[in-house]
This record gives structure tokens, sequence and C-alpha cells, in this order.
């Protein structure tokens, strides 16, 4: 499995924050790489390089935990610790109407879903 990390340049202060973070995928096909870049209230405070994405459908038993991480943890650095203790209010998952050159070709789910059989 491969890791790839994004990390602030600054430890976050207690209290109320907005936390963001924003991919902009290299587009030009599927599994293709990105810079993250990650902001505190609004204010960029550091960035990332993700060297590749996943291509095709996620497994079945990891799911998209917020909060709490059911299965295998997202990084070894978190080994033991899984649960949030803090508050989430709002988790908000916008994708924009750019460069959608990443979309699977239906041939391509067909092949797919074909040689699995």
């Amino acid at each position: 499995m491969t890791e790839f990390t994004a990390t602030a340049t600054e430890a976050i202060s207690p209290g109320k924050h907005q936390i963001r973070a924003e991919f902009a995928y290299d587009g030009g096909g599927l599994a293709k790489g990105g810079t993250v870049t990650i902001y505190y209230d609004r204010r960029e405070v550091g960035t990332g390089r993700v060297d590749q994405t996943q291509p095709m459908v996620f497994s079945a038993d990891e799911t998209t935990d917020i909060g709490e991480d059911y299965g295998m943890p997202v990084s070894v650095a978190y080994a033991g610790a899984s649960k949030f203790n803090g508050r989430i209010e709002v988790v908000q998952i916008d994708v924009d109407d750019g460069d959608h050159s990443h979309l699977i070709d239906p041939a391509d789910i067909a092949r797919v879903a074909v040689s699995r059989q």
C-alpha cells in the first residue's frame, strides 16, 4: 500500500475552527496525482503531493470514515488511536465542474466487470 501525506506547518489551537483540504487533480486520465492544500480558518497552512489516486472502486470493507476509523487506519502514524475526541459539526465534499478526463469510460467499466466473472 502506498501512503502520501500532506502536513500543516503549524499546530491548530484548541477551539472552534474550519479545517479544509483542497485537492487539485492533475487530470489527463485515471489514477493521476495532484496537490493537496490544507487550510485553517481560510488560511493556507500546508501542502502535499499525491502521486497517484485510486483508479477504480474502493474495497467493500473500507468506507469513508469520519471521526472514527472502523477499518485499517488511514496512516501507520495513527496506530492505536482511531477516534477523534472533538466535535465535528459539518463535513462537506464538493466536486467542481472542471476537467472530467479522469472519469471512467463505460467500455472500461464493462471490461472490468466481465474480467471478474
